[in-house]
C-alpha cells in the first residue's frame, strides 16, 4: 500500500517562496483566536530533548511556523503554544524575524496548536526567517533555505521536523529531502507508541563520511556541517545535469519491449515505452522520460497529482528510479530494501540515511513514503509528540 504523502513542501520551497502554498489566505488578526474561543486550539503537548552533545541547551533555538488551520493564515508559535499571524512588520532584526524559543527557556507545558508546519532547530546560531507579501499583498513565510550557501543561515546548523496536526491527529515526519545537518529523532504516542529518524550510534559521521568519499556525491558535503540533497545540488552547479541519464536510458530501452506492472491501492496497472513515453492502461496519464532533476526532486515528468491513478503510478516508478530497482523488477513497487541503491547509479545521498537509522526509514526523496520507508508517523488519538536531538 502507498501511504499518505505528507512530504510538507520541502522540495518546492525556495528563497522567497512562501510555506505550503499558502498564498491567497485572507488577512486576519495578528493574534490569532479560534473560532471555539480557545487560543490554543487543538494544545498537544510538545517536548524536546537535547541529546546533541555539541551544543548546550542555551544553544539551541527553536522555532515553530507553519499555516493555522483555523484561519489559514500563516502564524508562528510563541513559548505558550499561542499561534500568532505573520506580519511584516516582524521584520525587526536586520530585516528578518526573530520566532526562537531558546531550547533552555522552553516551557515544560508546552502545547502546539492545530497547525501545519515545521518545528525548526537552530544550533549555534539563528535561522533567517523572513515576512514578505504573496501575490494577493498578504504576509507570508519565507523560510530558511539550508541548501543555498548565500542564505542567511547556511552558516548555522539546523533541521526540522515536518507536521500537520489537525482534528484526525497528528501526522509528523523528520526529513532529508532538502538537506541534513542535526541528526533528529521524533516519537509520537496516543493510540500508539511509535518512533522514527534515530541514527544508529555514530550515524552522523558515517553518514558524512560515507558520501565525503563517494565520488559522484562529494561535492554536496560541506565540511562537517551540511549536506545538499542531490537536486539542489544540481540546480547550484555542483551536481552533474546528467547522472541518472544512463540509468534512465535503459530503462526506457528495457520497458520497450517488456511490461512494467505497477500495483496501487486503485489495481494494477501495465504499461510499456512507445513514443519515448511510458504508457499505462487503465486511464494513467503517459509519463515522458524523466529527466535527472525530474527523478531527484519527483517533479516534471514524474509529478504526481492526488488523483489516486496517475499519482500512486508516478510515486512509484519515482520510487523505483530513485531506489534503481527498475531494472531488476517489472513488477513495482518492491519492498525489500536489501535490493535499494545497488546500481552504479542510484540516490545514494537517500540510500545512506536508511542505511544509518534504527528502523531502515528516512525521508531522503519526496517519493520515500512508497511502501512504508519514510521517518514519517501518525496517531488519530496523540497525546504527545517528543522530539531528540540526537547525539553528533
Amino acid at each position: 500500500m502507498i501511504n499518505r504523502r505528507l512530504f510538507l513542501g520541502g522540495a518546492s520551497l525556495a528563497v522567497g517562496v512562501p510555506l505550503l502554498g499558502a498564498a491567497g489566505c485572507a488577512p486576519g488578526p495578528q493574534n490569532i483566536t479560534p473560532a471555539s474561543g480557545a487560543a490554543n486550539l487543538g494544545a498537544l503537548p510538545v517536548s524536546v530533548t537535547n541529546n546533541s552533545g555539541a551544543y548546550g541547551d542555551d544553544e539551541v533555538l527553536v522555532y515553530i511556523v507553519g499555516t493555522d488551520l483555523v484561519d489559514n493564515v500563516h502564524c508562528w508559535v510563541d513559548s505558550n503554544g499561542t499561534p500568532h499571524q505573520v506580519s511584516v512588520d516582524d521584520n525587526t532584526d536586520d530585516g528578518y524575524t526573530d520566532y526562537s524559543i531558546p531550547l533552555d527557556a522552553l516551557p515544560s507545558d508546552m502545547t502546539l496548536p492545530y497547525m501545519s508546519g515545521r518545528i525548526y532547530f537552530a544550533l549555534g546560531g539563528k535561522l533567517g526567517i523572513r515576512i514578505v507579501e504573496d501575490g494577493n499583498g498578504n504576509p507570508a513565510l519565507q523560510l530558511p533555505a539550508g541548501w543555498v550557501e548565500n542564505d542567511h543561515g547556511f552558516d548555522v546548523l539546523h533541521d526540522s521536523v515536518e507536521f500537520t496536526h489537525n482534528e484526525d491527529g497528528m501526522f509528523c515526519n523528520t526529513s532529508m529531502v532538502d538537506q541534513f545537518s542535526v541528526p533528529i529523532g521524533i516519537r509520537l504516542t496516543g493510540d500508539d507508541d511509535q518512533s522514527t529518524g534515530f541514527l544508529l550510534p555514530g550515524g552522523r559521521d558515517a553518514i558524512f563520511e560515507t558520501l565525503a568519499a563517494d565520488p559522484d556525491f562529494s561535492s554536496l558535503v560541506f565540511g562537517n556541517h551540511r549536506i545538499v540533497a542531490p537536486g539542489h545540488g544540481l540546480d547550484s552547479g555542483i551536481f552533474p545535469t546528467d547522472y541518472f541519464d544512463p540509468y534512465v536510458d535503459q530503462v526506457w530501452s528495457h520497458y520497450a519491449g517488456t511490461d512494467l506492472s505497477v500495483t496501487t491501492n486503485a489495481g494494477t496497472f501495465t504499461g510499456r515505452v512507445q513514443g519515448g513515453e511510458l504508457l499505462f492502461d487503465g486511464g494513467v496519464a503517459p509519463i515522458p522520460r524523466p529527466s535527472t532533476r525530474d527523478v531527484f526532486f519527483c517533479d516534471g515528468a514524474l509529478d504526481a497529482p492526488n488523483d489516486g491513478i496517475t499519482g500512486p503510478v508516478a510515486a512509484i516508478v519515482g520510487a523505483a528510479l530513485n531506489r534503481a530497482t527498475l531494472l531488476d523488477h517489472a513488477a513495482q513497487p518492491t519492498d525489500d530494501p536489501a535490493g535499494f541503491y545497488l546500481a552504479d547509479i542510484a540516490n545514494r545521498y537517500a540510500g545512506v540515511f536508511h542505511e544509518y537509522t534504527e528502523d531502515g526509514k528516512a525521508y531522503g526523496f519526496a517519493f520515500d513514503d512508497v511502501e512504508d520507508f519514510a521517518s514519517y508517523v501518525q496517531d488519530h488519538g496523540p497525546s504527545g509528540l517528543e522530539i531528540t536531538l540526537t547525539p553528533f
